[in-house]
């Protein structure tokens, strides 16, 4: 066999076409290190917040629109206060016949409880960072003690149902101490309304 041959027939057992050979590449010097891993956590890592300061953002924006809901049913109330201090005050100037002295210190008894709920429900909203309400709800007129009777009924009522929807408001916001105090106002209003009750329910006996 030519030495040409053997030669020939050395490399084709030592490289086989089927198998060609494999190597590892050599980082350049100077060259940039990739680190896929690191790049991929870190746009992972932007996403998420980027996500995060969304959410908190929007949960910011509910936060400020519960309080902005909540200062403005709370200055509602506060003008119902202001309401019932002039109709009870009004009432109780205007008196007449053999229950007046009675109905009088009724009255004028809801006036200072009513004084004291408009003090709170003030202070509360300044806190909250609003401007509490000068103004009064419109003011009704009566001018037999039972029609005033009524009218003071009817008062309580609408307060009782105010203070109920605020309770919602207060809940939602997390401000619990708020929804303790205006469920202590509601059973003010509610002893209020079922004592006026009792004596209306028996006035024609």
């Amino acid at each position: 066999m030519a030495t040409q041959d053997i030669i020939d027939e050395t490399l084709d057992e030592s490289f086989p076409a089927s198998d060609p050979p494999s190597w590892t590449p050599i980082q350049r010097a100077g060259a940039p290190t990739q680190n896929l891993q690191g790049d991929t956590m870190a746009v992972q890592t932007q996403k998420a917040d980027g996500r995060s300061s969304t959410s908190m953002s929007r949960e910011q924006q509910g936060k400020h629109g519960d309080r902005d809901a909540l200062i403005k049913g709370l200055n509602d109330d506060l003008a119902g206060e202001y309401q019932a201090v002039i109709v009870y005050n009004h009432f109780a100037a205007k008196l007449t016949g053999p229950f007046r002295k009675e109905l009088r210190a009724l009255f004028q008894g809801e006036i200072t409880d009513e004084l004291g709920h408009a003090q709170f429900l003030a202070d509360k909203i300044a806190t909250l960072g609003g401007e509490p309400t000068r103004e009064p709800r419109a003011v009704p007129t009566a001018d037999s003690p039972r029609e005033m009777l009524e009218q003071a009924i009817a008062l309580e009522k609408q307060a009782i149902a105010g203070y109920d929807e605020r309770i919602q408001q207060a809940e939602e916001f997390g401000d619990i101490g708020l929804k303790v105090d205006l469920e202590n106002q509601i059973a003010d209003e509610t002893r209020h309304k079922e004592e006026m009750e009792r004596i209306l329910a028996g006035w024609d006996q």
